[in-house]
Protein backbone atom coordinates (compact mmCIF):
# COMPACT_ATOMS: atom_id res chain seq x y z
CA UNK A 1 0.00 0.00 0.00
CA UNK A 2 2.52 2.62 0.99
CA UNK A 3 4.12 2.86 -2.54
CA UNK A 4 0.98 4.14 -3.90
CA UNK A 5 0.75 6.63 -1.39
CA UNK A 6 1.31 10.15 -2.93
CA UNK A 7 3.17 12.69 -0.87
CA UNK A 8 1.20 15.89 -1.07
CA UNK A 9 -2.49 16.19 -0.56
CA UNK A 10 -3.24 17.70 -3.64
CA UNK A 11 -2.57 15.09 -5.60
CA UNK A 12 -4.29 12.96 -3.33
CA UNK A 13 -7.89 14.84 -4.01
CA UNK A 14 -8.83 13.35 -7.00
CA UNK A 15 -9.24 9.98 -5.15
CA UNK A 16 -11.24 10.38 -2.08
CA UNK A 17 -14.95 11.21 -1.64
CA UNK A 18 -14.50 11.51 2.16
CA UNK A 19 -11.38 12.55 4.51
CA UNK A 20 -9.18 9.94 5.23
CA UNK A 21 -8.75 8.66 8.49
CA UNK A 22 -6.02 10.62 9.47
CA UNK A 23 -7.27 13.73 8.44
CA UNK A 24 -10.07 13.52 11.05
CA UNK A 25 -9.78 15.13 14.01
CA UNK A 26 -11.11 14.20 17.44
CA UNK A 27 -14.51 14.84 18.38
CA UNK A 28 -13.04 17.57 21.12
CA UNK A 29 -10.75 19.44 18.62
CA UNK A 30 -12.86 19.76 15.76
CA UNK A 31 -13.40 23.59 13.93
CA UNK A 32 -17.25 23.87 15.33
CA UNK A 33 -18.13 26.24 12.53
CA UNK A 34 -21.29 27.00 13.74
CA UNK A 35 -19.79 28.95 16.58
CA UNK A 36 -17.74 31.61 14.71
CA UNK A 37 -18.24 34.90 14.81
CA UNK A 38 -18.91 36.86 11.42
CA UNK A 39 -20.00 39.80 12.41
CA UNK A 40 -17.01 41.45 13.69
CA UNK A 41 -13.55 41.36 12.63
CA UNK A 42 -10.08 42.75 12.90
CA UNK A 43 -9.02 46.64 12.95
CA UNK A 44 -7.97 47.88 9.34
CA UNK A 45 -5.79 50.53 9.72
CA UNK A 46 -4.55 53.20 7.08
CA UNK A 47 -0.78 53.61 6.38
CA UNK A 48 -1.06 56.72 4.19
CA UNK A 49 -0.73 58.39 7.36
CA UNK A 50 2.37 56.70 8.45
CA UNK A 51 4.58 60.21 7.94
CA UNK A 52 6.28 62.43 10.15
CA UNK A 53 3.41 63.35 12.03
CA UNK A 54 1.80 59.73 12.75
CA UNK A 55 1.46 59.52 16.27
CA UNK A 56 -2.53 58.80 15.49
CA UNK A 57 -1.43 55.91 13.31
CA UNK A 58 0.89 54.62 15.48
CA UNK A 59 -1.47 54.69 18.63
CA UNK A 60 -4.01 52.37 16.22
CA UNK A 61 -1.86 50.03 15.41
CA UNK A 62 -0.62 49.67 19.45
CA UNK A 63 -4.67 49.18 20.19
CA UNK A 64 -4.74 46.88 17.82
CA UNK A 65 -1.58 44.71 18.58
CA UNK A 66 -2.38 45.33 22.82
CA UNK A 67 -6.24 44.53 22.15
CA UNK A 68 -6.03 42.08 18.94
CA UNK A 69 -2.45 40.65 18.28
CA UNK A 70 -3.92 41.42 14.41
CA UNK A 71 -4.77 44.11 12.18
CA UNK A 72 -5.41 44.87 8.78
CA UNK A 73 -3.26 47.12 6.47
CA UNK A 74 -4.21 49.07 3.27
CA UNK A 75 -2.45 51.84 1.36
CA UNK A 76 0.97 49.76 2.41
CA UNK A 77 2.51 50.88 -0.89
CA UNK A 78 2.78 47.72 -2.06
CA UNK A 79 1.56 47.88 -6.08
CA UNK A 80 -1.49 45.89 -7.16
CA UNK A 81 1.03 44.57 -9.78
CA UNK A 82 3.47 42.90 -7.44
CA UNK A 83 0.71 41.54 -5.36
CA UNK A 84 -1.11 39.97 -9.03
CA UNK A 85 1.92 38.60 -9.72
CA UNK A 86 2.94 36.93 -6.86
CA UNK A 87 -0.54 34.99 -6.67
CA UNK A 88 -0.83 34.54 -9.98
CA UNK A 89 2.89 32.47 -9.79
CA UNK A 90 1.57 30.85 -6.54
CA UNK A 91 -1.30 29.94 -8.41
CA UNK A 92 0.23 27.98 -11.54
CA UNK A 93 2.91 26.42 -9.08
CA UNK A 94 0.14 24.56 -7.18
CA UNK A 95 -1.60 23.55 -11.07
CA UNK A 96 1.80 22.07 -12.65
CA UNK A 97 1.86 18.55 -12.90
CA UNK A 98 2.40 16.16 -9.90
CA UNK A 99 6.03 15.34 -11.13
CA UNK A 100 7.40 18.71 -11.60
CA UNK A 101 6.15 19.96 -8.22
CA UNK A 102 7.50 16.94 -6.32
CA UNK A 103 11.53 18.21 -7.69
CA UNK A 104 11.20 20.83 -4.50
CA UNK A 105 9.49 17.64 -2.19
CA UNK A 106 11.15 17.40 1.36
CA UNK A 107 10.30 16.36 4.79
CA UNK A 108 13.07 17.75 6.99
CA UNK A 109 11.68 20.87 8.37
CA UNK A 110 15.53 22.64 8.49
CA UNK A 111 15.91 22.97 4.86
CA UNK A 112 15.38 26.11 3.36
CA UNK A 113 13.28 25.50 0.24
CA UNK A 114 11.02 22.71 0.39
CA UNK A 115 7.27 21.76 -0.59
CA UNK A 116 5.46 19.45 1.92
CA UNK A 117 2.58 18.98 3.54
CA UNK A 118 0.46 19.13 6.62
CA UNK A 119 2.94 20.77 9.02
CA UNK A 120 5.29 18.51 10.47
CA UNK A 121 5.02 15.10 9.02
CA UNK A 122 7.98 13.51 11.31
CA UNK A 123 6.13 14.54 14.29
CA UNK A 124 2.27 14.73 14.00
CA UNK A 125 -0.66 11.90 14.75
CA UNK A 126 -3.51 14.20 13.15
CA UNK A 127 -2.43 16.02 9.44
CA UNK A 128 -3.64 19.02 8.16
CA UNK A 129 -5.37 20.09 4.79
CA UNK A 130 -2.58 21.69 3.36
CA UNK A 131 0.13 21.36 1.03
CA UNK A 132 2.78 23.93 1.05
CA UNK A 133 5.84 25.79 -0.55
CA UNK A 134 7.92 27.17 2.31
CA UNK A 135 11.34 29.02 1.18
CA UNK A 136 13.62 31.66 2.71
CA UNK A 137 14.04 34.58 1.24
CA UNK A 138 16.69 37.29 2.98
CA UNK A 139 19.42 37.98 1.84
CA UNK A 140 17.91 36.78 -1.11
CA UNK A 141 21.34 36.28 -3.08
CA UNK A 142 21.49 33.31 -0.26
CA UNK A 143 18.45 31.57 -1.43
CA UNK A 144 17.13 32.72 -4.64
CA UNK A 145 19.05 30.22 -6.52
CA UNK A 146 17.40 27.04 -4.37
CA UNK A 147 13.85 28.42 -5.68
CA UNK A 148 11.77 26.70 -7.98
CA UNK A 149 12.42 27.36 -11.42
CA UNK A 150 9.02 26.52 -12.98
CA UNK A 151 6.52 28.53 -13.73
CA UNK A 152 9.40 30.54 -15.67
CA UNK A 153 8.50 33.82 -13.71
CA UNK A 154 8.60 32.44 -10.15
CA UNK A 155 12.52 33.80 -9.03
CA UNK A 156 11.86 37.32 -10.76
CA UNK A 157 7.91 37.79 -9.30
CA UNK A 158 8.62 36.21 -5.79
CA UNK A 159 11.90 38.15 -5.05
CA UNK A 160 10.18 41.38 -5.88
CA UNK A 161 7.55 40.78 -3.93
CA UNK A 162 9.87 39.65 -1.55
CA UNK A 163 11.83 42.66 -1.17
CA UNK A 164 8.73 44.87 -1.16
CA UNK A 165 7.08 42.40 1.64
CA UNK A 166 10.39 43.41 3.55
CA UNK A 167 10.64 47.17 3.28
CA UNK A 168 6.59 46.95 4.75
CA UNK A 169 7.91 44.58 7.54
CA UNK A 170 10.53 47.20 8.46
CA UNK A 171 8.37 50.19 8.54
CA UNK A 172 5.68 47.97 11.20
CA UNK A 173 8.63 47.30 13.06
CA UNK A 174 9.25 50.80 13.47
CA UNK A 175 5.57 51.52 14.21
CA UNK A 176 5.43 49.13 16.93
CA UNK A 177 8.54 50.09 18.91
CA UNK A 178 7.12 53.58 18.70
CA UNK A 179 4.28 52.07 19.87
CA UNK A 180 5.58 50.69 22.96
CA UNK A 181 7.44 53.83 23.81
CA UNK A 182 10.47 52.15 22.64
CA UNK A 183 13.15 54.07 20.17
CA UNK A 184 11.80 53.75 16.66
CA UNK A 185 14.71 51.41 15.96
CA UNK A 186 14.81 49.73 19.13
CA UNK A 187 12.96 46.38 17.32
CA UNK A 188 14.90 46.09 13.97
CA UNK A 189 17.89 45.92 16.23
CA UNK A 190 16.67 43.54 18.38
CA UNK A 191 16.80 41.32 15.35
CA UNK A 192 20.27 40.73 14.65
CA UNK A 193 21.21 40.35 10.98
CA UNK A 194 17.27 39.73 10.48
CA UNK A 195 16.02 36.48 8.31
CA UNK A 196 12.75 36.23 6.02
CA UNK A 197 10.63 33.18 5.10
CA UNK A 198 8.01 33.03 3.09
CA UNK A 199 5.25 29.87 2.77
CA UNK A 200 2.33 29.62 -0.53
CA UNK A 201 -0.21 27.54 1.87
CA UNK A 202 -2.49 25.82 -0.93
CA UNK A 203 -5.69 24.16 0.38
CA UNK A 204 -7.45 22.19 -1.62
CA UNK A 205 -11.25 21.80 -1.77
CA UNK A 206 -12.83 19.03 1.55
CA UNK A 207 -14.92 17.06 0.88
CA UNK A 208 -16.16 17.14 4.82
CA UNK A 209 -14.43 20.80 6.41
CA UNK A 210 -16.15 20.21 9.61
CA UNK A 211 -13.44 16.81 10.59
CA UNK A 212 -10.29 18.74 9.97
CA UNK A 213 -8.55 21.88 9.93
CA UNK A 214 -5.74 23.30 6.98
CA UNK A 215 -4.15 24.27 10.09
CA UNK A 216 -5.40 24.05 13.95
CA UNK A 217 -4.83 27.23 16.75
CA UNK A 218 -1.46 28.16 16.66
CA UNK A 219 0.58 31.38 17.07
CA UNK A 220 3.55 32.27 14.84
CA UNK A 221 7.46 32.09 16.17
CA UNK A 222 8.52 34.52 14.49
CA UNK A 223 8.28 38.93 14.98
CA UNK A 224 5.70 39.30 12.54
CA UNK A 225 3.55 37.86 9.78
CA UNK A 226 2.27 39.70 6.68
CA UNK A 227 -0.56 37.36 5.51
CA UNK A 228 -1.76 37.42 1.88
CA UNK A 229 -4.93 35.79 0.87
CA UNK A 230 -6.77 34.90 -2.09
CA UNK A 231 -10.34 36.07 -2.02
CA UNK A 232 -11.47 32.77 -0.40
CA UNK A 233 -12.08 33.07 3.25
CA UNK A 234 -10.47 30.61 5.38
CA UNK A 235 -8.30 32.37 8.22
CA UNK A 236 -9.74 33.08 12.04
CA UNK A 237 -8.21 34.65 14.86
CA UNK A 238 -9.03 33.80 18.76
CA UNK A 239 -10.61 36.96 20.27
CA UNK A 240 -12.02 36.70 24.16
CA UNK A 241 -12.37 32.87 23.86
CA UNK A 242 -14.32 33.21 20.27
CA UNK A 243 -13.02 32.29 16.46
CA UNK A 244 -13.77 35.23 14.30
CA UNK A 245 -14.03 35.18 10.80
CA UNK A 246 -11.20 37.38 8.50
CA UNK A 247 -13.00 38.94 5.36
CA UNK A 248 -10.96 39.06 2.15
CA UNK A 249 -10.76 42.81 1.51
CA UNK A 250 -8.68 43.00 -1.86
CA UNK A 251 -4.98 44.47 -2.01
CA UNK A 252 -5.14 44.79 2.36
CA UNK A 253 -2.49 42.41 3.43
CA UNK A 254 -3.45 40.66 7.45
CA UNK A 255 -0.62 41.50 10.03
CA UNK A 256 0.19 39.27 13.70
CA UNK A 257 2.51 39.93 15.89
CA UNK A 258 4.78 36.17 16.55
CA UNK A 259 5.96 34.82 19.93
CA UNK A 260 8.79 37.16 19.83
CA UNK A 261 7.13 40.35 20.18
CA UNK A 262 5.10 38.63 22.98
CA UNK A 263 8.36 38.07 24.57
CA UNK A 264 10.28 41.55 23.66
CA UNK A 265 7.41 43.47 24.47
CA UNK A 266 7.01 41.21 28.10
CA UNK A 267 3.42 40.38 27.43
CA UNK A 268 2.64 43.93 27.26
CA UNK A 269 1.03 42.57 23.36
CA UNK A 270 0.40 38.88 22.80
CA UNK A 271 1.23 36.55 20.12
CA UNK A 272 -2.72 35.44 19.23
CA UNK A 273 -4.17 31.87 18.29
CA UNK A 274 -5.60 31.71 14.66
CA UNK A 275 -6.50 29.01 12.09
CA UNK A 276 -7.13 28.02 8.64
CA UNK A 277 -10.55 26.19 8.25
CA UNK A 278 -11.57 24.67 4.78
CA UNK A 279 -14.57 24.53 2.46
CA UNK A 280 -15.79 21.92 0.15
CA UNK A 281 -16.43 24.14 -2.71
CA UNK A 282 -12.94 26.08 -4.07
CA UNK A 283 -9.28 26.39 -3.44
CA UNK A 284 -7.72 28.37 -1.41
CA UNK A 285 -4.43 29.87 -1.50
CA UNK A 286 -2.77 32.62 1.18
CA UNK A 287 1.08 33.40 1.36
CA UNK A 288 2.41 34.32 4.85
CA UNK A 289 5.82 36.16 5.09
CA UNK A 290 7.61 35.49 8.51
CA UNK A 291 9.95 38.09 9.80
CA UNK A 292 12.60 36.72 11.85
CA UNK A 293 15.68 37.36 14.15
CA UNK A 294 18.84 35.82 12.65
CA UNK A 295 19.18 32.58 14.35
CA UNK A 296 22.05 34.07 16.68
CA UNK A 297 19.84 36.88 17.83
CA UNK A 298 19.25 36.84 21.58
CA UNK A 299 16.08 37.30 22.57
CA UNK A 300 14.52 38.37 26.02
CA UNK A 301 12.44 41.08 26.95
CA UNK A 302 13.41 44.89 26.40
CA UNK A 303 15.10 46.40 29.15
CA UNK A 304 13.36 49.83 28.76
CA UNK A 305 10.26 47.85 29.33
CA UNK A 306 11.08 46.16 32.74
CA UNK A 307 11.69 47.70 35.96
CA UNK A 308 10.94 46.75 39.88
CA UNK A 309 6.87 46.78 39.06
CA UNK A 310 7.21 45.14 35.56
CA UNK A 311 10.14 42.23 36.15
CA UNK A 312 11.18 40.60 33.10
CA UNK A 313 8.51 37.63 32.42
CA UNK A 314 10.97 35.50 30.07
CA UNK A 315 14.60 34.19 30.22
CA UNK A 316 16.82 35.56 27.07
CA UNK A 317 17.45 32.26 24.32
CA UNK A 318 18.75 32.51 20.97
CA UNK A 319 16.01 32.35 18.30
CA UNK A 320 17.42 29.47 16.84
CA UNK A 321 16.86 27.36 20.35
CA UNK A 322 12.95 28.98 20.03
CA UNK A 323 12.37 27.92 16.18
CA UNK A 324 13.83 24.43 17.08
CA UNK A 325 11.82 24.15 19.81
CA UNK A 326 8.79 25.15 17.88
CA UNK A 327 9.27 23.02 14.66
CA UNK A 328 9.83 19.92 17.20
CA UNK A 329 6.61 20.34 19.35
CA UNK A 330 4.59 21.16 16.53
CA UNK A 331 0.94 23.18 16.26
CA UNK A 332 -0.20 23.00 19.45
CA UNK A 333 -2.75 25.51 21.65
CA UNK A 334 -0.14 26.03 24.06
CA UNK A 335 2.04 28.25 22.71
CA UNK A 336 5.82 27.69 22.98
CA UNK A 337 6.52 31.24 24.74
CA UNK A 338 5.69 29.11 27.88
CA UNK A 339 9.24 26.67 27.56
CA UNK A 340 11.15 30.54 28.27
CA UNK A 341 8.57 32.09 30.68
CA UNK A 342 10.65 32.92 33.79
CA UNK A 343 8.79 30.94 37.22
Amino acid sequence: MATTMKPLLSDLIPTVTCVPPNYVRPESDRPNLNEVTFDHSIPLVDLRGLGPNHSSVIKEIGEACRNYGFFQVKNHGISKEVIDKMMNVAKEFFHLPESERLKCYSDDPMKTTRLSTSFNVKTENVSNWRDYLRFHCFPLEDYVHEWPTNPPSFRDDVAEYCKNTRGLALRLLEAISESLGLEKEYLNCALGKHAQHMAINYYPPCPEPELTYGLPGHADPNVITILLQDDVPGLQVLKDGKWIAVKPIPNTFIVNIGDQIQVLSNDEYKSVLHRAVVNCKEERISIPTFYCPSPDAMMGPAPPLTDGDHPPLYTNYSYAEYYQKFWKRGLNAETCVDMFKIN
